[in-house]
């Protein structure tokens, strides 16, 4: 109609989660992000105590420990290369030969040695003592440098382990506390310490928290369905998975300009030949216009309708009418909605992080069947 103006939905309004978020299910949401989901039930004395993400991996890092160093650290072999008086492993011929060594009686050995200084326990340690520089909680922050000073005592240095080293050092299947302990390590460095460039301005609070919730959500709703969907009944999950641009002809430059298309999740089934492309958005799935009216957000809802039809492709059949969903988390809010476009379901749906730990967990099961039989 002449003279009517177009409702633009402000992409700047948003919701702020953190801090209303139980943490109980922040707990919920971390055990998942790890692929922890069998400590469920542990540990309800340390969720329940502790008021934000870094004091509830901060307790539950410091229980572990504890454990650990009660029953004793796991031992690993590292290698070593010395000058001894006696052959001990295997004889490096040529540092002996070429330095002479048998003149003076000495051999060079190269041998595994029996330690406790291994790379996952250097990373516990490493991890407690970055935890007592960043927490708010004076008595929490002397707890996490005692128990790293307990670590060094028995002989764990406080070198921080490299990506190879902790790659080589793997967790076997019966070392479930082990596995625990250095997760949450992990998680120290990767949930809770995001980088930041030397010489760059700090990340104020907000924006860490912003961040440490955004990584926690969107790796937890993947492992969720990795987890809970199984394989026996079709189903396959693929994290992070990159689309390309149906580009047929392109300027010199384009390519290098180009935004690359990244999914969060992706689920297939061949039994029932559906393919779901989820992306999370860890903000509000609604948007307040100028004139104070909710809408969806334009710019989430043009980036999944680019993921869809993009890839379609007549040799790739599930491509043609794929499912797509924006997965957002909410705070007393429900948002189930979809719609058919072109082909394709788009969907909008809302996980109310305020519900009870077994009510999400139940509500997150049940949207791929809710989303085959919404007509």
């Amino acid at each position: 109609m002449l003279g009517a103006e177009l409702e633009i939905p402000s992409e700047e309004a948003d919701d702020s989660f953190v801090g209303k978020i139980p943490i109980r299910n922040v707990w919920l949401l971390f055990l998942y992000a790890s692929g922890l989901a069998q400590f469920s039930e542990r540990f309800e004395a340390e969720v329940e105590e502790s008021p934000d993400l870094k004091s509830l991996i901060a307790r539950l890092l410091c229980f572990a420990v504890e454990k650990r160093l009660r029953r004793n650290l796991s031992f690993g072999y590292r290698r070593r290369e010395e000058t001894l008086k006696r052959i001990r492993g295997r004889i490096d011929i040529l540092k002996t030969v070429s330095e002479d060594l048998f003149r003076r009686g000495e051999v060079a050995c190269r041998f595994d040695e029996l330690t406790i200084d291994t790379p996952r326990n250097r990373l516990v340690r490493a991890a407690l003592v970055r935890l007592s520089s960043i927490l708010d909680d004076a008595d929490l922050a002397h707890h996490c440098r005692t128990i790293g000073n307990d670590l060094g005592r028995v002989g764990v240095s406080g070198k921080e382990p490299t990506r190879s080293e902790m790659a080589a050092d793997q967790i076997a299947r019966h070392e479930g506390d082990d596995r625990l302990m250095v997760s949450l390590a992990r998680a120290v460095y990767d949930l809770i310490l995001p980088m930041e460039t030397a010489g760059a301005r700090s990340i104020p609070r907000a924006q860490r928290e912003e961040t440490e919730f955004r990584k926690l959500f969107e790796k937890a709703i993947g492992n969720f369905f990795a987890a809970e969907l199984s394989r026996d009944d079709g189903w396959r999950v693929y994290p992070g998975r990159q689309f390309s641009w149906p580009i047929e002809s392109a300027s010199k430059g384009l390519s290098a300009l180009m935004p690359i298309m990244i999914t969060d999740i992706i689920l297939e089934n061949e039994t029932e030949r559906r393919r779901i492309i989820i992306d999370t958005k860890f903000t509000g799935a609604l948007a307040t216009s100028r004139f104070d009216t909710e809408r969806f957000k334009t710019g989430h809802l043009y980036q999944l309708y680019t993921y869809l039809r993009s890839q379609e492709a007549p040799a790739d059949p599930l491509s043609l009418d794929c499912e797509g969903w924006l997965l957002y988390p909410s705070i007393g809010q429900e948002i189930d909605e979809a719609a058919i476009v072109q082909g394709h379901r788009m969907r909008l749906v809302t996980i109310d992080l305020t519900l009870p730990s077994s009510d999400i967990i139940e509500r997150l099961r049940l949207l791929p069947l809710a989303s085959r039989l919404t007509n």
